[in-house]
């Protein structure tokens, strides 16, 4: 049977609910929905249910009609709307930006789009003479979201898997977050170094027929013999299983979920596309002479963190028992989003953007503060010269990623660790590669004078710092330790929640090693969040302290030297 057929059976059952409720129940809600398959729960008698409709025709009941006229369904069309049912309760398993709604990578992931939207206007604002093609590959980036709207829904109800295990479909998406990326690199690149580049229409028709191709390959995929793990680009590059197997060092056989070459490929290139995009962008800073580009540097870091989250899963084969990287995933792309749209509003508030601009009916179209910004964004940018040409660049990535990709994938057979998944040894990875980038750029920023595009608390402009509370003596320290501890009394049970939601128990920190992990990588990840919010940690300190030397440090004292 076509997939075109089942579906216009499935439109018939809904359709059928429509006029009779009480027979197909299609729209009734979740828990009943398609009931027929919940009262028979093998295809066997689902089907044999289905059967009994088969030329009964019942005049004395007016519903008749609609059970006669399910004699033009195909009986085994049942397990299909089985399928459907399954997809529905059991959707929290996928890997994939539509299909975590009921969970926390889910919350995360939907949260994440509403502050990219933000980020996406601000970066836009025409004082900021943002580069054409790179603002269009960062709202690229929204067709690599819907992307994976489908894709998790076809591969769950085609193949009952993840779109993470299945590597033509997980390959096909990624694919246009690469695209993305080289299409920011391009951008800002070109604009920086004067280089006329490729043409840009050009770029953006390649991008919209990418999507395009993708979204046939979608759809004609599991009807012209794609399986669940047929390779990305039918495994170009991929080693033959004998001589992978044969190679020195390795000792364990790879599991059938494994990510081809093209598919590792893509992982790395936009790993590395993504790390050159926050160099360029940082001198996009000199560029523009305005330094607050380089807090857009600071904020693309957790989205690079990110992306090392996911790499790490499937470095350890998408392991279950390694779920709360798939949370980290979701919870560092809101948190990069959340940051990169303030500083992305940072860069347009310096630029001359206020609240007016949002006033859809202007008092004037010549004010004399829009005649300001068009001539500033009319300033010709600071052209420097480039580091590296257009073609070695592309070598270097080319080569980068080549590298990886093969290290990675034959090299990993040879070692136990992705065979025995270890939560520490992950959130390690996590943690430790984009530490290393952030120090990257924090000596940079030493180098540049001290500049980083955004001022730590204490360093200028008014910021708050330890001086200022230990100014209240011992009151002050006792005020911040009680704002410390009020930050770890709370950690714990929000972290022990978010075990929760991303695995239906709460933790067991005593007897297994897991959970205790998994609950600290939550903790810690909450702490590195929390040193985002000094300030304000240490303004509650501040307004702490008077009531500390009142009613803790010097109580009592008052009342004696009024005896006295």
């Amino acid at each position: 049977m076509t997939m075109r057929l089942r579906v216009a059976q499935l439109l018939a059952v809904a359709v059928l609910g429509v006029l009779d409720g009480s027979h197909t129940q299609a729209f009734s809600p979740a828990g009943t929905r398609l009931s027929l398959v919940s009262q028979y729960p093998s295809q066997a008698q689902a089907q044999a249910q289905a059967r009994q409709y088969v030329n009964v025709p019942d005049s004395s009941n007016t519903s008749s009609r609609y059970k006669y006229r399910l004699n033009m369904i195909d009986p085994t069309m049942v397990s299909d709307i089985s399928s459907v049912s399954n997809l529905m309760g059991s959707s929290s398993s996928l890997v994939s930006f539509a299909d975590q709604g009921q969970n926390l990578a889910g919350i995360f992931f939907q949260a994440s789009l509403l502050p990219y939207l933000g980020f996406l206007y601000f970066l836009s604002f025409r004082g900021n003479r943002t580069p054409e093609l790179g603002n269009f590959g960062w709202q690229f980036l929204l067709l690599f979201v819907l992307s994976t709207i489908p894709s998790g829904l076809v591969t769950k109800a085609t193949y009952g898997s993840t779109l993470a295990d299945c590597d033509w479909l997980h390959g096909g998406a990624e694919l246009l977050l690469t695209i993305t990326n080289v299409l920011i690199v391009l951008g800002f690149s070109n604009a920086s170094t004067g280089a006329a580049g490729p043409d840009k229409n050009k770029l953006k028709l390649f991008g919209f027929g990418a999507f395009g191709a993708f979204c046939v390959a979608l759809a004609l995929g599991p009807n012209i013999g794609f399986e669940n793990h047929s390779a990305f680009l039918f495994g170009l590059g991929n080693l033959p299983s004998e001589t992978a197997m044969s190679l020195p060092w390795v000792t364990h056989s790879e599991p059938i979920n494994a990510l081809s070459i093209p598919t590792w490929a893509i992982h790395f290139s936009s790993v590395y596309e993504f790390l050159f995009a926050m160099g360029i962008i940082w001198n996009f800073a000199e560029v523009t002479n305005n330094p607050k580009w380089k807090g857009l540097t600071w904020g693309m870091l957790p989205l690079h963190a990110s992306g090392i989250a996911a790499c790490t899963y499937h470095f350890f084969y998408n392991d279950k028992s390694l779920q709360f990287l798939v949370e980290s995933q979701a919870f560092l792309t809101l948190l990069g989003n959340l940051l990169v749209a303030i500083a992305a509003y940072r860069i347009a508030a310096s630029n001359g953007w206020t609240l007016e601009e949002l006033n859809p009916f202007p008092p004037s179209s010549t004010s004399a503060r829009g005649l300001a910004i068009d001539e500033a964004a009319a300033v010709p940018l600071a052209i420097s010269p480039a580091k590296d040409s257009g073609a070695v660049l592309a070598a270097k990535l080319v080569g980068l990623t080549a590298a990886t990709s093969y290290i990675v994938k034959y090299g990993e057979l040879g070692i136990d660790i992705p065979f025995t998944p270890n939560p520490a040894i992950a959130i390690a990875i996590v943690a430790g590669l984009p530490a290393i980038t952030a120090y990257n750029f924090y000596s940079k920023g030493k180098e540049d004078g001290g500049e980083m595009g955004f001022s730590f608390p204490g360093t200028g402009e008014g910021g708050l710092s330890m001086a200022d509370v230990k100014k209240y003596g011992v009151s002050g320290t006792v005020a911040y330790v009680i704002t410390e501890l009020a930050f770890w009394a709370v950690a714990f049970p929000v972290a022990s929640t978010a075990l929760y939601q991303s695995t239906g128990h709460w933790p067991d920190v005593i007897n297994d090693t897991t959970d205790r992990t998994t609950v600290l990588g939550f903790i810690f990840a909450g702490a590195n969040v929390a040193r985002l919010l000094v300030p304000i940690r240490l303004g509650a300190a501040l307004a702490l302290a008077p009531w500390v030397d009142d009613n803790i440090i010097n109580r009592g004292k008052s009342g004696e030297e009024e005896e006295s």
